[in-house]
């Protein structure tokens, strides 16, 4: 895992976003939606990269972490900044903090990231006691 700090501009264009970039907002969507998009990018991807502005950075990190302690992805990279933004009300320029954090598949994460799998082994585990409860 690195962590940098650094005050840059956003690298990607909006013409040109990255494929596995979830740009998260704190009031928009509700918590789960962003762990259950995360889920399917890393899966798509083997990567997801989580990205917000101020408020919103708790939400990412909270993502994260709910994604970390299920064992289902690692964290690779962390990337704290500030952007300079124009206030809309008063028209100056503030800065904003931005953090961007990018998570990769768990080498366990195929039998544990659906619900399915899950049942599967349990469905496996009772076949295999039957079995050896019939060989006693």
């Amino acid at each position: 895992m690195t962590t940098e700090t650094a005050i840059a501009p956003v690298l990607t264009s909006p013409e040109h976003p990255k494929k596995n970039r979830i740009q998260v907002s704190n009031t928009k969507k509700p918590l789960f939606f962003y762990v259950n998009l995360a889920k399917r990018y890393i899966q798509q991807h083997d990567e997801v990269e989580l990205s917000a502005l101020g408020m919103a950075i708790t939400t990412v990190v909270t993502v994260a972490e709910i994604l970390k302690n299920n064992g289902l992805a690692v964290e690779k990279k962390v990337v704290t900044s500030t952007i300079g933004m124009k206030d809309e009300t008063r028209g100056r320029l503030i800065q904003k903090a931005r953090i961007e954090i990018v998570l990769g598949k768990t080498e366990k994460y195929a039998s544990m990231a659906t619900p399915q799998s899950a049942q599967a082994r349990e469905k496996e585990a009772g076949v295999a006691n039957k079995e050896e409860k019939k060989q006693d």
